[in-house]
Order: structure tokens, then C-alpha cells, then sequence
């Protein structure tokens, strides 16, 4: 399988198959969780960087990182 320059990955076509026989919500649910994984990755990540901060300032910038700065902190 050949990349486009402008491709980051591609999809497997046996995982293609696995996903499109799960439900919607079982797709919203896996969604969920890597949602959820990122989000603990990256406060762990803020927390590590900024031991001193209070959780309140690690969780607005935690939320700054995922929303990609439409967050804005306090």
C-alpha cells in the first residue's frame, strides 16, 4: 500500500472490517476511550512538567492542550 505524501497512516483492511461491524455506539465507545487516554496522557505529561501546580491549573491546561488553545486558561 503506497502513502500519499499528504497520508499519516493507513487503515488496515482487516481493521477496516472489524470497525465496520461494530454498532455505533460501540464506535462512539472506542472514540470515547482513546478520548479519555489522551486526556490522562497528557495530564500526567502537564502534571510531571509542573509539580507544583494545583490540580484546577493542570486540568485548564490539559483542557488548552486537547482543544488545541479554543480552551482558554483562567
Amino acid at each position: 500500500m503506497l502513502l500519499k505524501a499528504s497520508q499519516i497512516e493507513v487503515m488496515d483492511d482487516a481493521m477496516v472490517e472489524v470497525l465496520r461491524a461494530k454498532t455505533p455506539a460501540e464506535r462512539l465507545a472506542i472514540a470515547d476511550g482513546m478520548w479519555r487516554s489522551a486526556r490522562r496522557i497528557i495530564r500526567f505529561k502537564v502534571q510531571a512538567d509542573n509539580p507544583s501546580w494545583p490540580d484546577e491549573r493542570v486540568d485548564q491546561e490539559t483542557a488548552r492542550r486537547l482543544s488545541h488553545g479554543a480552551v482558554g486558561t483562567a
